[in-house]
């Protein structure tokens, strides 16, 4: 295993733990609104902290990009955290979060952990090395058919300029699949298309740090990551497509009736 994705799992699991003691008292927690729909608690700043302690103890002149805390440093390496991904979730005892840390080497993924603390389950990839969770090898599915396929989602919940043009793409999806789910931690839901349980996910205005890790993932797992058109601006631009190269192509073409010139690349 590299050693710089050893360190990575240690910060996860060192968050993870935060987490865990933290989600036994729920109603203790301090928690504050960043904007509409968007909480932060005192949890997601502790270990964010012990995240990037952990990272920087190891390399300490790599650059830091975390949900809370921004940008710090220059380097050719990169850190992109999210510390609890899926923060509404957890705040109602919904366990359906993650711990999501991506390494970018000269603005290429390059390492990522995605950390399931509720179900203790690892997934993580090197690039070129394969996607694993708890040291099995994972893979995309093999569906065919988007009508035979579980398709992921997210509503939008912050910003909802591009709400008419995403129920759109809903309602499309609805008819065109096997079912569509929405389980809230976009980390967890690029995970599940890395390892088969979705056969694909779109969302519109992610964040770098939601997906980073896990568009390395299904890449190393032998699925497709794009934005709206395919092309590869999904980790600057947040708007995301993901699946095995056969469901991918069809969420492409079920969605592209429904993109306003905001959403092309």
């Amino acid at each position: 295993m590299h050693p710089m994705l050893t360190t990575a799992i240690k910060a996860a699991r060192r968050a993870a733990s935060i987490i865990n003691r933290a989600s036994l008292d729920l109603d203790a927690l301090s928690v504050q609104s960043k904007q509409h729909n968007d909480f932060v608690s005192e949890v997601d700043r502790a270990a964010e902290a012990t995240i990037i302690e952990t990272l920087l103890d190891a390399y300490p002149q790599h650059a830091i990009l975390a949900e809370e805390s921004g940008h710090t440093g220059q380097s050719e390496y990169q850190w992109i955290i999210d510390p609890l991904d899926g923060t509404t979730n957890f705040l109602h005892g919904f366990p359906q979060y993650a711990v999501s840390i991506a390494l970018a080497h000269n603005g290429q993924l390059d390492q990522a952990v995605v950390y399931d603390p509720t179900r203790n389950e690892l997934f993580v990839a090197s690039r070129g090395k394969g996607a694993y969770l708890n040291d099995r090898r994972i893979r995309v599915s093999k569906r065919a058919r988007l009508a035979e396929a579980l398709v992921g989602t997210g509503f939008p919940f912050r910003d909802f300029s591009h709400l008419d043009p995403y129920m759109a793409m809903l309602r499309d999806m609805l008819q065109k699949t096997a079912g569509v789910r929405r389980p809230g931690s976009a980390a967890l839901d690029l995970a599940a298309v890395a390892a088969g349980r979705l056969d694909g996910f779109w969302e519109i205005g992610l964040s770098k740090w939601d997906i980073a890790a896990g568009c390395l993932l299904i890449q190393e797992s032998g699925g497709l990551v794009g934005d709206f058109e395919g092309n590869d601006s999904y980790i600057d631009t947040g708007n995301i497509v993901a699946g095995n190269p056969k469901v991918f192509a069809q969420i492409l073409h079920a969605l592209t009736p429904h993109l306003t010139p905001a959403l092309r690349s």
